[in-house]
């Protein structure tokens, strides 16, 4: 969900890369601020990792993404894999942290009523996938709980990507649900995280790193936003959660709620917008895709077959193609049957269903969480990253064709309707 620009930023440009010129930077900073690009990138970064990874050079994919740097201090000597799913994650999560805060201050969920339906879909969305995962892991023979969590969230990037390459006439509504859907997802996920893969906890640094998300919100609020101020107590809260046994994008997210997203005096753009306008080229042109790629390199020279016989991944797979369904389509229509709660003016059911099937698509924070919860390199987290690779790209395929018929019928709609207005003014000349 793109900020707008902020007048300053349309004057001066952002420069990505030394090479660039001016408008090419800019060009290349507002195509980035796309969800479709952003979600073409990440799905260019998994292509090639499954390449790579089942290539003749895939000995050298693996040596890329186990080498270790960085200082031993604060448990930072991490391999690139490390760095990527807890370092340059925090960065995603700090973008998303800032979009959650203008949506609970200023957006959509600020009003009750109209966040009632896409939040209790986001909550049914989530627990439906844990409910499949579980009895497919409860009834299979080698079956585990450890990776319940997995098949719960719904990657925005991808799912709206999807949306926005299939749709040129479904109704506005329904990228809105989409987006505030995912969302709420986005917070649960952050929140399963946080609770459930916490390491042994240190105290002192843990407080530490609040005190510095604390500092770094009041110099925010006084309206401080120079790089070398707030980035060091950035680095230093993101460093510090790590070395508390707390995932360090926890980090980001915290970070993300700390910056004001009322806008100043005189109805100037809010300091969260101006952030997520800057920083959100950077996750989606290069944090999100670089995790794509040390993250979706999964082998599969053996085939789909032990993904699909081993419990985890079977559990996984269906939970983001039939949990997903089931939980957000069916905890809609209970809500709207048994409420005053009503779809947007537009909208049918025919069109929650495709959106219930693309809310499958899962990825990014679901790669994360197959980290979290299986040893790295062991074949079950293979098989775990690729029942979600297998998962989504069904559950895509699925909502294409649901929205792709929708679409049809929406666009000879609309052709209709131009044609009996021109009749009418035809009539009335």
């Amino acid at each position: 969900m793109a900020a707008s620009p902020p007048p300053s930023q349309r004057r001066s440009g952002l420069r990505l890369f030394a090479r660039l010129d001016r408008a090419g930077a800019r060009a290349l900073a507002v195509a980035l601020r796309g969800e479709t690009v952003g979600g073409l990138l990440l799905l260019a970064g998994a292509v090639v990792a499954l390449v790579w990874a089942n290539s003749p050079w895939k000995s050298g994919y693996a040596s890329f993404t186990d080498v270790t740097f960085g200082p031993r201090g604060l448990d930072l000597h991490l391999s690139v894999r490390q760095w990527a799913s807890d370092g340059l994650l925090a960065v995603f999560f700090f973008v998303t942290g800032l979009e959650l805060k203008r949506e609970f201050v200023a957006g959509d969920l600020r009003s009750p009523r109209r966040a009632a339906l896409p939040i209790l879909a986001a909550v049914g969305g989530m627990i439906g996938p844990v409910i499949v995962y579980l009895l497919v892991n409860t009834t299979m023979r080698g079956g585990t709980p450890d990776g319940w969590a997995v098949p719960m969230a719904t990657d925005i990037a991808f799912a709206v990507a999807v949306l926005a390459v299939v749709s040129t006439h479904l109704p506005s509504g329904l990228r809105s649900f989409l987006l505030t859907l995912a969302v709420v997802d986005d917070l649960l996920s952050v929140l399963v995280i946080a609770v459930v893969f916490a390491g042994h906890i240190s105290l002192w640094p843990l407080l530490g790193s609040f005190a510095a998300v604390a500092v770094f919100g009041l110099l925010a609020r006084r309206g401080v936003t120079r790089w070398w101020i707030l980035g060091p107590l950035g680095v230093g809260a993101w460093a510090l959660m790590h070395a508390s046994g707390v995932h360090a994008t926890i980090a980001g997210v915290l970070l993300g709620f700390a910056v004001p997203a009322l806008s100043g005096p005189g109805g100037r753009t809010s300091l969260a917008e101006r952030f997520e306008y800057r920083w959100r080229p950077v996750s989606a042109g290069f944090v999100v895709p670089l995790f794509s790629l040390v993250s979706a390199g999964v082998s599969l020279s053996g085939g789909l077959g032990p993904t699909l016989r081993d419990p985890v991944g079977l559990g996984v797979g269906l939970g983001l193609v039939v949990g997903k369904l089931i939980g957000v389509f069916g905890s809609t229509y209970l809500l709207a049957r048994f409420t005053r709660a009503t779809l947007d003016a537009g909208l049918s059911w025919w069109d929650v269903l495709g959106i219930s099937l693309l809310a499958g698509v899962g990825f990014t924070v679901s790669m994360l969480v197959g980290e979290l919860s299986f040893t790295p390199g062991t074949p079950r987290e293979n098989h775990v990253k690729t029942a979600i690779l297998l998962g989504s790209l069904t559950s895509a395929l699925l909502a294409t064709t649901v929205l792709r018929w929708r679409d049809r019928l929406y666009r000879r709609l609309a052709a209709t309707a131009t044609v009996t207005r021109g009749a009418q003014v035809e009539a009335t000349e």
